[in-house]
């Protein structure tokens, strides 16, 4: 049933002064306090009937306010937890109300809290409902104030009580539950080590006191389970729920180090009776143990007071027994006053005199330490008989003889005498003087980098205790200046006389360079050049990496976005390669500064950034987080002495859970991102459904072109050029022309962009060429062309930028050199200065095979003089908006004097003048007066096959 919230107002104070009535502290929620401890000021009040009925603390208004709430459960009348908030800010805040599970200081001894769920529902009298969030040991509710609003929350409680109550700022919570997780797992890691180590311990000696101190080991790593929110999950049930877990696992302690005890002092030795006693007592914790399933409280009460008796009498006892000269006693005496100590600090604890955050930890490191101990000892007891050998040394220095001829430095650990002794050289390699590396190898240890610590020191322990194998592994030692080597470490244990390990050998490999080389191939493989960002192949192995875990049970489902930045193609050419390097470089940074660490951001080439948005995953979140991206790359970027704007088209797709692949999830956000650019660009457009429709069409066109390519679909045709002095043709130019067979003529600003983007363009370009060379070859061959007969082709920029395009060339005029004069290529300004170094060379290389250049579009783009004599152009062509002369335009007084600007610099550099897109008689009229030679377009016909342009040479250079 779900909380049923009636607010009502109180009209008049006397009307609320007629109402019983709770007294609020109201707590002001502090901006720069990560926690805030509540349980003080929050009031915990029976239910009346299944309701409690409260007068809220006074708002910013002053008011008070009636509410009334319902429990969740119907026939119920639960306890319920009063509390006030205030945001005292001009901001919303954002904080975690946190009620643990189980707090071992303040539990108490007797009928101890074992702990449970504290908060079924929380209700906040004004404002966004709190968001139950998860966690392990605690239940965690996510609060959101107003400014300046006072908020009064109601908490439905679990349980009859509340022991304590937090305010947490979110990320320092984080941080505090984060902040011990290293902690637990070095615990459990020693714990779990320590017994497994000793159960094989009895699988191997077979000694009765290994089985017994094995016992208490894993009791003692059931309860860290437990107290550590691992066993719940583990059994499917929550962390709220585990108290007669808890309880059986302090009994279990209890018992284990009754036996532990018993066995170790050979207690049955001394009297009969004390066998039927142990027996006894045996039965009373079995039954104990199974007593905390139903009384969790009462059987650790018991349990916690065995352990209390337990040390006391176990004190006296063995002191006395030590007294006598008993060995065994003796040996067990540090570790017994150390397990005094223990006791005495975990009733401070748990009777509240010792409450810190570190206090339950501490305990429980202090259970490790005391099972670390009662190992140490009865490993001791165990082998104090036995008698080590050193071994044969001459064998030792005959193997150290051969592995310093490998040219790798020694490492040798006597683990007896606690030393270890490395070659001389690596200590000169480490900038060290001699002998600085030899000694105890925890001094050793210090040097070897933190990360690899406990890896090396695993690694050791292993060999000792299976006493077989051999490690190799990289370890990085710090060197004299405080940088770190990296080394491989390849050792194995030397068993003694009694089949022990008594020493560790082995060499040290300085493989820095070759680590650090392997690092930057590894990192250059997956990582853009320029801005240092994923590439687009770790992108997608990123974001199939979160789509996977997306599947999962409350897996976070990824957004995708697809950042493209609007005509950067035109700031390129503005502002130069080099400068526009250094934009996207910025860009990178300021999406980078909006993103968490859960998140990536990548360069997938060009001018498109991706993004994989796992930090959040309400639709608002991630449109804002859009949105703060593209008001981010909207803001001037600095570029010298002046402002540089740009905008971004941005596509959002969210993963919906369907059985999809990475690179469909990319194609979505991009399908998003070519809407966004379509309707204008500077906007955030989502992903539709409808737009896999128009992927599936170009898909379709995709496979259409490339079957066209296959099957002869495609042809050029010839639009000629004319001497408009003579009336004579000079030349043509060689237009791609597309003949579906469904659909019929292809117009060219359809086919020409799909080629681009499949990357079909150099198959494209390269037909052309062919058939361009081939129709001009035939002419040639019936009739006698003139030498300054040419047929030009246009150059796409992704030709251009080929190193192939050069083979192409050599080998298409290499069988007719003759036939080289006759070809032309064309490109645009835009083309050349992508890339000028590399156009540079191939333009010069094309002129040297023969080939014609034609500077085509000149003036519509970032113009320079420069281009004529940096490039080895023979002719420029005069872009149609400059020879369609019309009022309409609004620039006709000035096309004049460009054109006879341009016609005289190209008549001064030897280059010829080719006048695009003339359509009337007026046009070649005002050309032949300003002295333009050449010109082409509608005026003289349109593009017709080779055949067709071939009867007109034919007529004209033959007579027929």
């Amino acid at each position: 049933m779900r909380h049923i919230l009636h607010f009502a107002m109180c009209i008049a104070f006397a009307l609320a002064g007629t109402l019983s009535a709770h007294a609020f502290d109201v707590i002001t929620a502090p901006e720069n306090v990560n926690a805030v401890n509540m349980t003080g000021v929050v009031d915990v009040v029976p239910g009346e009937d299944g309701k409690v009925q409260l007068s809220t603390a006074p708002g910013e208004d002053g008011i008070i306010r009636r509410i009334e709430v319902l429990a969740s459960e119907g026939g119920t009348n639960p306890n319920w937890a009063l509390f006030a908030l205030r945001n005292d800010s001009d901001v919303q805040i954002e904080r975690l109300v946190v009620a643990p599970f189980f707090r071992l200081p303040g539990s108490g001894v007797f009928r101890p809290d074992l702990g449970a769920e504290r908060i079924k529902f929380l209700t906040p009298s004004a404002g966004l409902r709190p968001t139950r969030l998860t966690d392990r040991e605690a239940d965690v509710f996510e609060v959101v104030i107003d400014p300046g609003a006072t908020v009064t929350f109601v908490a439905e409680l679990a349980s009859d009580t509340l022991p304590e109550l937090y305010l947490w700022r979110p990320d320092a919570y984080r941080d505090y539950v984060n902040s011990f997780t290293l902690f637990r797992g070095v615990v459990l890691g020693v714990a779990a080590l320590a017994a497994v180590f000793l159960t094989i311990m009895f699988v191997v000696k077979g000694r009765g006191i290994f089985p017994a101190t094995a016992a208490f080991s894993w009791a003692v790593l059931t309860y860290l389970l437990t107290d550590f929110g691992v066993l719940g999950p583990l059994l499917g049930i929550s962390n709220g729920a585990v108290q007669p877990f808890r309880a059986a696992a302090e009994a279990g302690i209890a018992t284990t180090l009754f036996g532990f005890l018993f066995i170790y002092l050979n207690l049955h030795r001394w009297h009969l009776r004390f066998i039927h006693l142990a027996l006894a007592l045996l039965v009373v914790f079995l039954m104990l143990f199974g007593f905390a399933f139903f009384q969790p409280s009462i059987a650790a009460t018991v349990a916690r007071l065995v352990l209390a008796l337990l040390g006391l009498t176990g004190f006296f006892l063995i002191l006395l027994l030590a007294l006598r000269g008993y060995d065994r006693a003796v040996l067990l005496v540090p570790t017994w006053i150390i397990y005094i100590a223990w006791l005495f600090y975990a009733w401070m604890v748990v009777t509240g005199q010792v409450s810190n955050d570190v206090a339950q930890p501490a305990v429980a490191g202090g259970l490790v330490l005391i099972v670390m101990l009662l190992g140490f000892t009865s490993v001791q007891h165990a082998f104090s008989e036995g008698q080590v050998s050193i071994g044969t040394l001459s064998e030792v220095e005959r193997r150290a003889l051969a592995l310093t001829g490998s040219g790798d430095f020694v490492f040798d650990w006597n683990i007896e005498r606690d030393r270890v002794a490395v070659s001389d050289e690596l200590g000169t390699r480490l900038g060290e003087r001699r002998g600085a590396l030899r000694g105890s190898i925890k001094r050793w240890l210090d040097r070897v980098h933190a990360e690899d610590r406990d890896r090396f020191r695993t690694a050791f322990d292993t060999l000792v205790e299976l006493r077989r194998g051999k490690v190799s592994a990289d370890v990085r030692l710090t060197a004299h200046d405080g940088t770190y080597r990296t080394f491989r470490m390849r050792v194995k244990p030397v068993l003694g006389g009694d089949g022990q390990v008594n020493r560790i050998v082995g060499t040290l490999q300085d493989v820095t360079e070759d680590r650090a080389s392997r690092q930057r191939l590894l990192h250059d493989a997956v990582h853009d050049s320029l801005t240092g960002l994923p590439n687009k192949q770790l992108f997608l192995d990123r974001l199939e990496r979160s789509l996977v875990r997306s599947r999962q049970p409350n897996g976070h489902k990824p957004a995708v976005f697809l950042i493209d930045i609007d005509r950067f193609m035109e700031l390129e050419e503005r502002v130069g390669h080099s400068a526009a390097d250094s934009v996207l470089l910025a860009i990178s940074r300021r999406i980078a500064r909006i993103m968490r660490p859960l998140d990536t951001v990548a360069r997938l080439g060009g001018d498109q950034f991706g993004v994989i948005l796992a930090s959040e995953q309400a639709a608002g979140k991630i449109a804002e987080t859009a949105e703060q991206i593209r008001k981010a790359l909207k803001s001037p970027f600095n570029f010298g002495d002046r402002d540089l704007s740009l905008t971004a088209s941005i596509g959002v797709t969210i993963f919906d859970g369907n059985p999809v692949a990475a690179p469909e999830v990319l194609r979505d956000a991009e399908l998003a991102m070519y809407y966004a650019k379509r309707l204008g660009g500077d906007r955030i457009e989502a992903f539709r459904a409808s737009a896999r429709s128009i992927a599936a069409y170009s898909k379709a066109s995709e496979e259409d072109l490339d079957r066209g390519l296959r099957q002869g679909e495609l042809a050029v045709q010839f639009q000629p050029i004319m001497d408009i002095h003579s009336g004579t043709i000079a030349g043509c130019e060689a237009l791609m022309r597309w003949n579906h067979p469904q659909r019929g003529l292809v117009p060219p600003e359809e086919f020409v962009p799909l080629a681009e983007r499949s990357g079909m363009m150099e198959r494209l370009g390269r037909l052309a060429f062919e058939q361009a060379a081939g129709q001009a070859r035939e002419w040639a061959s019936q009739f006698a062309l003139p030498d300054e007969f040419f047929v030009s082709v246009n150059l796409s920029p992704t030709q251009l930028a080929t190193e192939t395009l050069l083979n192409d060339m050599r080998a298409l005029v290499s069988d007719n050199r003759q036939l080289a004069r006759h070809l032309k290529l064309e490109v645009t300004e835009s083309q050349v200065m992508s890339n000028p170094e590399h156009s540079a060379y191939v333009l010069h290389a094309l002129r040297a095979l023969g080939l014609g250049l034609a500077l085509d579009d000149f003036g519509t783009g970032n113009s320079s003089l420069s281009y004529l004599h940096r490039f080895p152009f023979d002719t420029i062509k005069i872009p149609a908006p400059f020879v369609q002369l019309s009022d309409e335009s609004g620039i006709s007084h000035t096309q004049v004097p460009i054109i006879r600007s341009i016609v005289t610099l190209a008549s001064e550099l030897d280059m010829s003048v080719v006048a695009e897109g003339v359509e009337t008689i007026d046009e070649v009229e005002r050309l032949q007066q300003l002295n333009c030679q050449y010109a082409q377009g509608f005026a003289f016909g349109a593009a017709m096959s080779g055949p067709e342009l071939g009867k007109r040479l034919a007529s004209q250079f033959t007579g027929r």
